[in-house]
């Protein structure tokens, strides 16, 4: 059964305190760059230029690798942002969670401006979540898959002169060369029945060659009939009658879980958000270690766990 533990504070100062080797794996997305206030000063995601937003990350997400055992993983959803003018851009999260609780008139809810970095001219894609996949890879991690988070339902926009936005990446990072992954657990339907079209010849019914892969340690040695999940993700974004406009769905999240942790493990999210992350993991009988820098988002991270079907586990929420 699944236990959970969630920190409210800053992820950087928590994480620090928190034993070396001790997660499975790490499912998360942070503030992305530009968007959103959250209405704490310093907060991530409001610094001035894309570099040091990118620093900030690498320093955090070193904290998430020490934390990780040898064979863990990092499964990062980061969405891109574009250059501005100096216009308004984003939302007031904070600002929107006061009045959804009845405290705050909408009309008082500013959002920030958006930012022109100085070597990007306004209307450029800023091209964040590269940068940050470099920089992660730059500091040693090990940037296996950049996986596309297809949008079939994307938010709508008033553009007439490029593609309506309808992808993010969740970028698979690992803290060895050799780690946990559960190919079989996230396996997708074929059309073909045949075990030959799927790829599975007769050594690999009798289980030769299942957790034999050079890219990975622990793997589950048994047979399972479906092909390799493949790298691009049609998911809807979900939604949720809360204020946190920064949900990603579970439906998102769930493979990264059962491919990267077994059954018992723990996952980590230093930005736990609405509680998503906590939520998927118990239900899918993992434990989870969060971390949450607004406290205003208790209520619903609390009402989140809540509709869990592994509610009655342990938890402590500091």
């Amino acid at each position: 059964m699944g236990k959970y533990e969630i920190h409210y504070g800053d992820s950087l100062e928590i994480l620090s305190k928190v034993e070396t080797d001790r997660f499975n794996c790490c499912v998360t997305s942070p503030p992305y760059w530009g968007l959103r206030d959250y209405g704490h000063q310093g907060q991530l995601g409001m610094e001035p230029t894309p570099e040091l937003y990118v620093d900030r990350l690498v320093s955090i997400f070193r904290e998430v690798k020490r934390s990780l055992r040898p064979d863990g993983t990092l499964w990062l959803n980061l969405g891109d942002s574009y250059s501005g003018s100096g216009q308004t851009g984003g939302l007031d999260v904070k600002g929107l969670l006061a009045y959804a609780y009845g405290t705050r008139d909408p009309a008082k809810i500013q959002a920030p401006r958006r930012k022109t970095p100085k070597n990007l001219k306004p209307k450029n894609l800023v091209g964040i979540p590269w940068r940050v996949a470099f920089a992660l890879q730059d500091d040693g991690w090990f940037l296996r898959s950049d996986i596309i988070w297809h949008k079939p339902n994307p938010m709508p926009e008033s553009v007439t002169d490029r593609p309506t936005k309808a992808h993010e990446y969740v970028f698979l990072l690992s803290k060895s060369p050799r780690y946990y992954y559960d190919a079989a657990a996230i396996k997708t339907k074929c059309v073909s029945t045949s075990t030959r079209a799927m790829g599975i010849g007769p050594k690999a019914l009798d289980g030769d060659r299942f957790g034999q892969s050079g890219n990975s340690r622990n793997k589950p040695r048994r047979p399972s009939l479906g092909r390799n999940k493949r790298s691009v993700w049609t998911v809807p974004t979900a939604p949720y009658h809360g204020a946190h406009f920064a949900v990603f769905p579970p439906s998102l999240i769930r493979p990264c879980i059962l491919a990267g942790s077994p059954r018992g493990g723990e996952v980590l999210d230093p930005f736990l958000g609405s509680g998503t992350t906590a939520r998927v993991s118990i239900d899918e009988g993992r434990r989870c270690f969060g971390v949450e820098l607004n406290d205003e988002y208790r209520p619903l991270i609390e009402e989140r766990l809540s509709q869990s079907v592994l509610w009655s586990c342990e938890g402590v929420a500091r």
